[in-house]
C-alpha cells in the first residue's frame, strides 16, 4: 500500500466524523429556527376577539376542526372555549353528522383486535377518523344521535351519554327502571335494548333530556329521560299525513326523516314488485300544504324499513352515491336499490345480491356499511351487510 493512500485515510475519516456531527447538529439547528419563525408568525399574535369570532365559525361546520383550531397554539387555545367537560351539556360541541363505522367479519367496539379504538365518519364530509374509546370493554351502544353516543354499562345496566371526542360522560336513569316501578328482569331489559332512535335537547340551565323510541312487547314506546327523572310522554298531533290511494292492493309505508336541519315525511307505495316514493316537508303538512319535493339538498336518504333508522348522506361526499335519491332493501329481488326522486327511476346501487347466488362484488361499496348503520343490530355487531 502506497504512503499516498494511507495519507489520504484520516482526511476521509474526518469528512465523514463532519458529516456526523453535521447530522447531530441540523435537528437542533431546524428546532431553533422553526421556534424562531413560531415566535414570529403573524397568525400567533392575532387578538383573542377576533380568533374567538374564527374559533366559533370553525364550529359551525365540525366539532373536529375546532378541536385542532383549539390546539394550534397557547394564544389561540386561551382564546377559545375548551370543549373537554361540556361535550355533553353544550349542543354546540356535539359532533353533528359522525357516525360510528361499522368494520364487519364481527369486529365490534371493545373486540380484542380492535385495541381500544373505534372508527367513525362523517356522513357529509366522508373524514374518517380513528378514536380510543377503551369504555366499551364493558358497555355496550344502545344507539346514537347528535354523534353522541346512548351505551349502557353491563354489569350495573346504568345508561351513560358519551361525546367520543371529548371523552365527556353524562349519567342518566337505569334501563332497568325504565317504565317500571320495580327492577326489570335480564330477557325484559333486552327487549328495553332495541332503541329504535333518539334524540337530544339540553335546556337553560343544561339539563340534558333524552328521548327514546323502543319497540318493546307493548308496542313502539317513547320515553323521555334526564338525571333526575324517567317518564313517558303523552301523544300529541302534529300534522296529517297525505291520503292514502284509492287501489286497495297498493301497501303505503310512511318513514320519517331529518335531512339538512328539516323534518321530511317520506311515503313508498308497494304494488307487487314496483316501489314508488314520495317525499313532503312536515312544515308544509303542518300549514297543510301537501306538495312533495324531489330536491333534498343533493343528499341521499338511506331508509330502513322495519324499525330502523334514516340516514341522510351527502352525494359530495361519497360519489358513487345519487344526490336526491332514497336507498332502501329491495325486498323482492334481494339487493339496495336506488330511487331517483325527479326522474322516479330505480335501479341497483352495485352489482350483486345479499341472497341468490349472484354474489356480492369485492371489495364491498360504500352503500352496505352506510346501510348496516341503519339497523341497530347489525351495526353494533358489526355484522355489515354483504361483509
Amino acid at each position: 500500500m502506497s504512503s499516498s493512500t494511507r495519507r489520504k485515510r484520516p482526511s476521509a475519516m474526518s469528512a465523514r466524523s463532519s458529516k456526523r456531527r453535521s447530522r447531530r447538529t441540523l435537528p437542533a439547528a431546524a428546532t431553533a429556527a422553526e421556534d424562531t419563525g413560531a415566535d414570529a408568525s403573524p397568525w400567533a399574535s392575532l387578538h383573542e376577539d377576533l380568533v374567538g369570532l374564527i374559533g366559533w365559525r370553525v364550529l359551525a361546520g365540525d366539532l373536529l376542526d375546532y378541536v385542532r383550531f383549539h390546539a394550534v397554539c397557547t394564544n389561540w387555545r386561551s382564546s377559545t372555549a375548551c370543549p373537554r367537560g361540556r361535550g355533553v351539556v353544550d349542543p354546540r360541541f356535539h359532533p353533528r353528522r359522525w357516525m360510528m363505522f361499522p368494520e364487519g367479519h364481527g369486529l365490534y367496539p371493545g373486540h380484542g383486535k380492535l385495541r381500544g379504538y373505534v372508527r367513525f365518519f362523517n356522513l357529509s364530509t366522508g373524514a374518517f377518523v380513528r378514536v380510543c374509546l377503551p369504555l366499551f370493554r364493558d358497555h355496550c351502544a344502545l344507539t346514537s344521535t347528535d354523534g353522541i353516543m346512548l351505551l349502557h354499562r353491563d354489569h350495573d345496566t346504568a345508561v351513560r351519554l358519551l361525546n367520543p371526542f371529548t371523552g365527556d360522560i353524562t349519567e342518566l336513569p337505569r334501563l332497568n327502571t325504565l317504565g317500571s316501578p320495580v327492577p326489570l328482569e335480564e330477557r325484559q331489559l333486552e327487549t328495553l335494548r332495541d332503541v329504535i332512535a333518539a334524540a337530544i335537547s339540553v335546556s337553560a340551565d343544561e339539563t340534558v333530556r333524552v328521548t327514546m323510541s323502543i319497540m318493546s312487547s307493548f308496542g313502539l314506546s317513547l320515553y323521555e329521560m334526564d338525571p333526575d327523572f324517567l317518564y313517558l310522554p303523552p301523544p300529541e298531533f302534529v300534522a296529517k299525513c297525505p291520503v292514502k290511494p284509492s287501489n286497495a292492493r297498493i301497501c303505503v309505508i310512511y318513514f320519517l326523516a331529518e335531512c339538512n336541519s328539516e323534518i321530511l315525511l317520506i311515503t313508498m307505495h308497494v304494488l307487487d314488485n314496483d316501489y314508488q316514493f314520495s317525499v313532503y316537508r312536515l312544515a308544509d303538512l303542518i300549514l297543510e300544504r301537501i306538495v312533495p319535493v324531489t330536491d333534498i339538498g343533493g343528499n341521499c336518504i338511506f331508509l330502513a324499513a322495519f324499525h330502523g333508522r334514516m340516514l341522510s348522506v351527502s352525494a359530495k361526499a361519497f360519489p358513487a352515491i345519487t344526490a336526491d335519491s332514497i336507498v332502501f332493501l329491495h325486498k323482492c329481488s334481494h339487493y339496495l336499490a336506488q330511487y331517483q326522486l325527479s326522474t322516479r327511476t330505480l335501479s341497483p346501487t352495485s352489482d350483486g345480491r345479499l341472497l341468490g347466488i349472484i354474489a356480492l362484488p369485492s371489495p364491498r361499496s360504500i352503500f352496505y356499511y352506510i346501510f348496516t348503520c341503519c339497523y341497530r343490530e347489525k351495526w353494533l355487531e358489526q355484522r355489515a351487510y354483504g361483509v
